[in-house]
């Protein structure tokens, strides 16, 4: 049963324990007198929407594009933060809801056996401790079904609790307590600063079996209590008309407080396990419940690694606990802190950065089996594709649509900052798109597929114009950067704008090639396929430069910074599919020689870009440097409570962790399914459940020695399976009559499976 659990409570934030529903969430602190509760809401974000387009974007544009062509990179950065930026600079930044604190009255002493947990098995947090002889325990969920978060409070003596809130830097309005026909609560409302901005109403309530629900100023109370449940609850005016919201909050807690709390916990679990329980991981030596888990990590981070097989296993499932609580259907998507967010100013205001940290956070959702936690990403690249249509048009004369390296909750597509390594990126919108064929590659639901369709069509229909002919012939992006990188010239001179940076050909490869097979699986054809198929062949493929890498840029420049966190030219590697050991060796061997050089820098000091490595040493099948690396974003860019650290904590690297984890032990793409690619030496023997692969197909695996002693293969769509075993295996069906194989000149075993069918094959 996989939890994390601590000896003390929280002192600072990156210690609390989050619990989440999608749409709300909170972190905990645990301390004995005073559970500190920082709430968040996923809507609750800085103003109301706006356009930021720059009225000389156009006229810019054409000169900086012009200015590149002729080699001027200095006048065309100037001109560049003159006529192309966003007005004002910033989007829309996300905020916290408040702090809510429950304190008890608690008898004289000190307490004793304390013990703060997260079950991440069942999404429930709880701390208990004694004091004097005497049991104290709380438990609290984010419940989906309930739509509240909910407090349990018990002890062997009567106590009191009070409840208040506070936080947000006075932008709130109302913090009282309210006598209504429902009941007594305790409210907390307010806004984000502008009149067509964001509004929220939360409401506290509570209940107990033996004490009094009372108040006193804007405290809610329980008196003299051996039992005492609490619900809070919020909505807002993004998802409800302002006029109810108030009301909402008030009949949910009240809705919640009518049943007991075990009814409660059942439903609560059971919403949960339906998604958590698809998937499981079991490695070498990895039950260590004796450990708690600040000590599992700060023995990693001393060297010690008797914990560290425990560790990752508690890594990997927390990362799909955090997908689950963070994100779901109808919800916000994921943005740089999940919904876990304390300050009212955060880092990067906390937005949707898409020149890759939004789309790491997404990497685990279809290979993690958990595709509906994907679905508000959807969502969020519908309004970005919407408002992008006038950025295109106003900014590059283009139809189509595009987005640069930021959106926000309004899907803000101008350009974000006054930092020209990163502002003017046309990019971000297509590689948000490349997910829609991900989600159908894994699931093959063509009603998402044709739904969306439109979406992908107008990404790449943006670059059918947009992209411009170099010397060689060849179609290329201008301006743009390699996000978010600086490069020096031969003659000494440093810059960031340029013409064709290999990620931008290699996203737009990939988009053109999702327009191609979205078309081929929806039976459909359209013209702007014609368009993509005739340019594809044009854009340039990854090249290899004068110290054996793959070139970042058109040019085989020096990096300013050798070691940068962002490593854009392996886009091919991973997520791509373009590059592997088995299809394209050069040009792996060039991968490895690119994180060599970018490691003996001093590169990978992010927790994303170390997770980002992680998954690419997979890729390329180095079991050593996919555990080292692994190590490494342990050892340094990692919080006591298991947050990614930037630093500051940014949640991305959890995931992008967690997908490298899997990509470790199971690998698909169009040719089909890789069993155990980069299985390290520490993990010679172990199973997994439920990991998925291209095709709609289930996995699950048993090993030793690191070769597959048992599979089994759900097909949830039929065709047929093409699999690399790493072995000789007998298949047989569900019934457990032999299915008839070939082998193809490729290596692969093929077999042909119905849908629903289960396939398992021994090994012989």
């Amino acid at each position: 049963m996989p939890k994390l659990w601590f000896r003390q409570p929280a002192e600072r934030f990156e210690e609390s324990l989050p619990i989440g529903a999608g749409r709300f969430g909170a972190t905990l602190s645990g301390r004995p007198d005073c559970e500190l509760l920082q709430l968040n809401e996923d809507s609750v974000w800085s103003g109301g929407p706006r356009s930021r387009l720059n009225p000389d974007a156009a006229e810019g544009f054409r000169e900086v594009r012009a200015l590149l062509r002729s080699g001027n990179i200095a006048k065309a950065e100037q001109i560049v933060f003159q006529k192309m930026q966003g007005c004002p600079q910033d989007m829309r930044h996300y905020m916290p809801l408040g702090n809510l604190r429950v304190k008890l009255t608690l008898p004289d002493g000190e307490p004793e056996h304390y013990r703060r947990e997260l079950d991440l098995d069942n999404a429930v947090y709880a701390v208990s401790f004694e004091i004097g002889g005497h049991q104290f325990r709380r438990e609290v969920i984010a419940s989906a079904p309930a739509d509240c978060i909910l407090m349990r409070f018990t002890s062997d003596i009567p106590v009191t609790l009070s409840a208040a809130f506070d936080g947000r830097d006075d932008y709130y309005d109302e913090n009282c307590i309210s006598r209504c026909d429902e009941g007594l609560y305790l409210e907390f409302n307010g806004g984000s600063g502008t009149k067509d901005g964001i509004r929220f109403d939360s409401a506290l309530c509570a209940k107990s079996s033996d004490g009094c629900v009372t108040s006193c100023g804007n405290r809610l109370i329980v008196r003299d209590c051996t039992e005492a449940l609490l619900a809070f609850s919020v909505y807002t005016n993004y998802y409800h008309p302002q006029e109810n919201c108030r009301q909402l909050a008030r009949s949910t807690g009240a809705a919640a407080l009518g049943h007991t709390w075990a009814e409660l916990l059942a439903e609560h679990t059971a919403d949960y396990h339906a998604l958590f329980s698809r998937t499981a991981l079991t490695l070498p030596d990895d039950n260590a419940e004796d450990c708690p888990t600040d000590q599992m990590l700060n023995a990693v981070k001393a060297g010690d690694f008797t914990y560290r097989n425990a560790l990752l296993s508690a890594y990997f499932s927390f990362g799909r606990y955090l997908m689950i609580s963070g994100s779901r259907k109808g919800s916000l998507p994921l943005n740089l802190q999940g919904i876990w967010n304390k300050d009212m100013w955060p880092a990067w205001g906390c937005r949707f950065t898409v020149n890759i940290n939004t789309e790491m956070n997404y990497w685990p959702a279809e290979s993690c089996n958990l595709p509906e936690c994907h679905l508000p990403l959807f969502d969020l690249l519908k309004r970005v594709a919407e408002n992008g249509e006038k950025t295109a048009r106003e900014m590059y004369g283009q139809a189509g649509f595009c987005c640069h390296h930021n959106t926000d909750l309004w899907g803000d597509t101008a350009p974000q900052d006054l930092w020209m390594p990163a502002t003017i990126w046309p990019v971000g919108g297509a590689w948000l798109a490349l997910h829609i064929m991900e989600h159908y590659r894994y699931t093959k639901d063509a009603d998402f597929l044709r739904d969306n369709l439109p979406v992908l069509h107008g990404a790449a229909q943006f670059f059918t114009g947009y992209l411009t002919e170099n010397a060689a012939g060849q179609l290329i992006t201008s301006p743009s950067v390699s996000p978010e990188n600086t490069y020096r010239t031969e003659s000494g001179e440093e810059g960031s704008l340029c013409e064709g940076p290999s990620m931008d050909s290699q996203i737009i490869s990939q988009l053109y090639q999702d327009v191609i097979d979205a078309d081929e699986a929806l039976g459909m054809h359209h013209a702007i396929t014609d368009t993509v198929r005739a340019q594809l062949p044009r854009i340039p493929k990854p090249q290899i430069g004068k110290y054996g890498q793959i070139m970042e840029w058109a040019v085989d420049y020096d990096e300013v910074e050798p070691g940068h966190r962002h490593i854009s030219q392996l886009f091919a590697l991973h997520p791509a599919h373009m590059i592997s050991p088995r299809k394209t060796p050069e040009l792996s061997k060039a991968a490895e020689a690119t994180l060599h050089r970018r490691l003996t820098h001093g590169g990978g000091h992010t927790g994303w870009s170390c997770a980002w490595i992680a998954n690419m040493y997979a890729r390329l099948c180095d079991s050593g440097h996919f555990m080292e690396t692994m190590t490494k974003l342990m050892q340094h860019s990692t919080n006591p409570n298991l947050f990614d650290m930037h630093p500051p904590f940014q949640i991305d690297g959890n995931f992008g962790g967690t997908a490298a984890i899997a990509e470790a032990l199971l690998q698909s793409d169009r040719d089909g399914i890789t069993l155990l690619p980069a299985c390290p030496a520490e993990w010679d023997s172990g199973a997994f459940r439920g990991l998925c692969a291209y095709g709609g197909f289930v996995v699950s695996a048993r090993w030793e020695q690191r070769r597959i002693t048992e599979l089994e293969i759900e097909s949830k769509c039929g065709g047929v399976c093409r699999l690399l075993p790493g072995g000789a295996f007998r298949i047989t069906d569900g019934s457990g009559t032999p299915i008839t194989t070939r082998k193809e000149t490729d290596g692969f075993l093929c077999f042909d499976t119905v849908q629903g069918g289960i396939y398992r094959l021994t090994a012989v």
